[in-house]
Order: C-alpha cells, then structure tokens, then sequence
C-alpha cells in the first residue's frame, strides 16, 4: 500500500495499524495525519511506548496519557484516582496515537481501552476513540522481566479483535534502494530467507574502512560500550573540556522518572570539534531529535555550544526542558542543553533514526530483532561499516514472521476494501495551507486552489514518476528549494515535503 492511501483512510475516521519495514516512511504518514487532523479541528493525543519514541512525534509515553504508569494491571477504584486533568484529556480526544506498538504488551494495551471505556462511559473499544498503531513487529519487542506480568505483542490482545483495526501496510522503501544489497539482505532477514551471498556481502563490510576524516555514529548493543567509546574520543580531543549541570525540579522519584525519558546526560561534557547529537526537535525545526553535528565555538558570555549540523545550519544550542506532567500537575522538570555525544549511540535509541553513514557492532546483539533495527538505519550498503556480529544479530522472531504473513493478508484485503479513496489519494498533495482550523464561509477549496496555480501551475496535481526524478537529481545536482519550485510549478512548502520524504527530515530543513 502506498503512503497516499494509507493517509486517506486514516482521514476516513478508521482505526488502524499502520506498519511496514523500516524506511517505509511510517513516521511521515503519522505527522501528514496529525497535521491534517489538528487542522480539521481534532483533537489528537500523540503518544508511543517509549519517551525516547514519543519525542519524534511531540508526545508522551502512553503509559503516562492513560494514567496506568508501569503497572500491569488496573487497581481497584482506579477512576477515583485519577486527576482532573488526565480524564479531561480522555474524555476530548478524538484520536489517539500509539508509535512503536510492537514493544507495548498486549495486556496494557487492553488496560489502555479499558481506562478509555471508563473514562469516557462507552463501553466500545477505545471508548469510541479513533486508535492509530504504528510500527514493526520485526523491531524491538516488548520487554518481559523477571517478576512481572509476561505479555506477547498486541495482536494477541483481546481489544484488538474486537477493534479489528484496517491494516495500512506500507511497502514502498524511501531509506534503502531496491536492488542494493542492503535492502535485499534487510528483505531476506524479514521472509526467514538469509542465504549464504546474503551473508558474505554482510560480512565484507567488517573488512572495509570508512574514508578518512568521514563524520560518522557507532551503534552499539550495549550502554558500556557507548559510554567507553564517547569518552575515549572526547579525551582524545585537545582543549578544553567544557560541562553543563542539568537543573531539575520536583521530587526525587519524579525527577528519576523523568530522567530514564530525557537523552541529555545529567552533566554534558564537550569540547571543540566533539561530535554531538540533538535529542530533541527544535520549535523552529531547525533540527530534529538525531540529528549530528559538530560543536564548532562556544557563545561568549554564556559559554553555550555552538553547533554545526549536517544540513548546514549553524545553531548556538541554549538549554531545554522536558516536564514530567500527571494530568494538569507537573511533577518534574529537567532543564538542559539537549545534546549528547554521538560518536557512538546504543542500537535501541536509533530506533526510528535515518543515519547517512554508521560503524556497526553486533558482536554483543541479545534479543530477535536488534540486529534489523541497527542495519537498516542506514541507507546503503556502501555507508555500513560493520566491527562485528554474532548470530542472534541475523534472527528475527518468528512470531513477527507468523504475524506479518497475516497482516499482508488483511493490507491487501483493505486495498481492494477502501479503493475508491485511491483516486482521491492521487489528487492531495501532502502539504496543506498552514493555519489553525477552516473557518466557516471561507472561501472554497476550489477556488484556494485556483488562485494559487495562477502562481504555482502544477499545485494539488499529483506526483508523477517523471515529476520525482526530476526532483531527486536535481537536487542531487545542487538545486535550490526556490529552483525547485520554479522548475516543477509547486510550492516551495511542497517541494520541501516532497524532498524530506525521499531524502530525510534532517537532510531539508524546513
């Protein structure tokens, strides 16, 4: 299924799984949908399994949106418990997110509908709230530890077969190209088809070396390594070291909390030339939570590091806050500069990251599925540089294997069900006017549309094949935005869009 018609019938007021293999551009569906709903006057909770998943969307945890914290199943009088605040969010939402589904455990996932039904008084799934799941069973899954509650992926949930959710499975690659090796070796990993040239062509990349001077992140399994690799190349750095205290406010459990969701060490230390790491989207999206740069001066005065991203922009990073909030309370509160080191990084906190070049050590790989998520961060075979791997790094988990035969299944039988929304899909363009909500009595979407081809001749037309490969080289080529746009007759905000999709958010900004 195409990016385009999954949007449709998420638009359509379907509850949904939106799913496919990484680099699918799952993400890029999610915030066209968010944006559009938020314009139709919607209420939209964004949320994701992780605090580290849910700072790609500018959300929470959804542990924390239902009130249900790490709890494995729902306390008595669990309604009379809960604030204000949280159950008025509840009750207003009309669509919910959930990002990185495949580590939220079945049994919590039916303690979120649970709450929902509570909260809002329907005893319906979700309470009647549109649900929207996203993510790969052949990621990370969820994590059982000794002494709690064991629990399975959400498609063995109970709500999920009374919600039925449309399975929106994309299929069209934006991160690797198809015919690379890389892709194929990703392909083969997912259908249980490793075969022995998959392999040597894998391994060959520990034989190769990165050009000299090349700017790249190491991922790593485990956090020692992490921490022992960006200290070493920090100390190996001359000049001064220069550190930054976090600030915090609260309680000290709060704050404990909130500091296993926040990617910004407690005291940051960096020197010039260090490799940094944003872990947080800028409000003015001059960069996004993963992207690299360089720490090239420090601002007189404050002393605050100033940053030379790889898109070209050069910020003076000032410090940010993250809240740890229980309905309309506020519990804690960190303040600090949102960078980290970044010549090395743990394989779990790349999940959803798009890297242009990354060295890769499986050798300590210990769960199904950690090995796909750290070789597919990267776009080709030829920016792999691999130190190792051991063989859990090349299994997947053959329940996600099970799992996904069914979800094609039901993705093609939702494609034939919904295509008369295909059309429609052809025609939008995923970039809409900017503002708030439509107004009533203003002027119609035909005629918004006529007055801007007057300026921008091919607006709302659709994409052809022809149109993207004029836009990928001549880009490639060197070709601004502003030419781009007179070049294809689009708006500028659309050529944007449109490059971010096949090149990254980091790689345009906007």
């Amino acid at each position: 299924m195409n990016q385009g018609l999954a949007l449709e019938i998420l638009l359509a007021g379907e509850s949904a799984l939106l799913t496919g293999p990484a680099g699918t551009g799952k993400t890029f569906v999610l915030n066209q949908f968010i944006r559009l709903s938020k314009y139709e006057g919607k209420h939209v909770s964004v949320t994701a399994t992780t605090g580290l998943a849910a700072t790609h969307l500018g959300g929470s945890t959804i542990h924390a949106w239902a009130g249900i914290g790490v709890s494995d199943e729902l306390p008595g009088q669990f309604l009379d418990h809960m604030s204000k605040g949280r159950r008025e969010i509840i009750e207003k939402t009309d669509i919910l997110i959930i990002d990185e589904i495949s580590m939220l455990h079945d049994f919590r996932l039916d303690m979120i509908d649970e709450v929902c039904r509570l909260v809002r008084r329907k005893d319906i799934p979700f309470g009647g709230i549109q649900v929207v799941m996203s993510g790969d069973f052949f990621q990370l899954p969820p994590i059982n530890r000794d002494g709690s509650r064991q629990g399975r992926f959400v498609v063995n949930s109970n709500v999920w077969n009374e919600l039925t959710p449309v399975v929106l499975y994309l299929d069209e690659q934006f991160r690797q190209t198809e015919g690379d090796a890389l892709h194929g070796i990703l392909t083969a990993l997912r259908e249980g088809e490793l075969r022995r040239h998959h392999a040597e062509s894998l391994l060959a990349r520990a034989d190769t070396n990165p050009p000299e001077g090349m700017t790249l992140t190491e991922l790593h399994t485990v956090n020692v390594d992490v921490d022992r690799i960006n200290e070493l190349r920090l100390a190996a750095l001359p000049g001064d070291e220069v550190m930054y205290q976090q600030h915090s406010t609260g309680s000290a459990n709060y704050v404990e909390s909130l500091q296993r969701s926040v990617l910004a060490p407690p005291a940051l230390t960096v020197k010039l030339g260090a490799l940094v790491m944003a872990v947080k989207n800028d409000a003015a999206r001059r960069y996004v939570n993963g992207s690299i740069g360089t720490v090239v001066d420090f601002e007189p005065g404050s002393d605050y590091p100033v940053v030379e991203f790889m898109n070209g922009k050069v910020i003076t990073m000032q410090p940010d806050t993250w809240e740890l909030r229980d309905g309309d309370k506020k519990r804690a509160s960190i303040s600090q500069i949102p960078l980290r080191l970044a010549w090395a990084i743990t394989v779990h906190k790349s999940q959803g990251m798009t890297l242009d070049a990354a060295r890769i050590d499986l050798r300590k790989a210990f769960v199904e599925g950690m090995g796909y998520v750290a070789l597919s961060r990267v776009k080709d075979i030829e920016h792999l540089y691999l130190v190792g791997i051991n063989r859990m790094a090349l299994q997947v988990s053959t329940e996600a294997a099970d799992i996904d035969v069914h979800l094609r299944t039901q993705a093609g039988d939702a494609k034939k069900r919904f295509a008369h929304l295909q059309q429609q899909a052809d025609g939008r363009q995923l970039a809409e006017p900017k503002g708030t909500k439509k107004k009533a009595g203003s002027a119609g979407w035909s005629e918004k549309i006529a007055a801007m081809r007057e300026t921008y001749p091919n607006a709302y037309r659709p994409w052809t094949a022809a149109d993207d490969a004029t836009l990928t080289q001549e880009f490639t080529n060197g070709s601004t935005v502003k030419q781009l746009s007179k070049k294809l007759g689009r708006h500028e905000g659309s050529i944007t869009m449109r490059l971010q999709k096949y090149f990254g958010e980091d790689t345009v900004a906007t």
